[in-house]
């Protein structure tokens, strides 16, 4: 199992706790992003770099994924992908994305956007606090031992 972490939008808080939880349970963590990204020097930590452009590093995420990897992102479409093709999803704020709620989440997106199009002002979402950063820690821990053990 590999976990891939959509890294362009992703808090720094949350991308701490993944570096952390890679050499703890030494699994292999890579970060897609647009741009260089640091990460600690560790054999089970890289950094990929994609050209810019709409949804590069998306589909170089699910072009790299195999069944049963994890990815990090709050990219719905992407997540759909990526349970199209056996992964897991987790969002920042410590979301399972699953093939029972995939759909109303898209289709959620799709209204959202929809209403934007049409200039109604939707808001954004809500600020990433403290307990979005331990529901992160807690689903992730459930999942790994789940997916790794002890």
């Amino acid at each position: 199992m590999q976990i891939w972490i959509d890294a362009d939008a992703c808090p720094r808080a949350i991308k701490d706790i993944l570096y952390r939880a890679a050499v703890r349970r030494k699994v292999s963590l890579t970060l897609v992003a647009n741009k260089a990204m640091q990460t600690p020097p560790s054999p089970y930590i890289q950094s990929i770099k994609v050209s810019a452009g709409f949804d590069v590093a998306d589909q170089y995420i699910v072009d790299q994924l195999e069944p049963d990897d994890l990815v990090i992102t709050a990219d719905i479409p992407l997540a759909a992908d990526v349970l199209a093709k056996g992964g897991y999803v987790l969002d920042p704020r410590g979301e399972r994305l699953t093939e029972e709620n995939i759909g109303e989440r898209l289709a959620i997106r799709d209204a959202l956007d929809e209403l934007r199009g049409v200039g109604v002002d939707t808001g954004g979402p809500a600020t990433f606090n403290a307990s979005d950063r331990q529901a992160f820690a807690n689903q992730l821990d459930r999942f790994l031992t789940r997916h790794l053990g002890a």
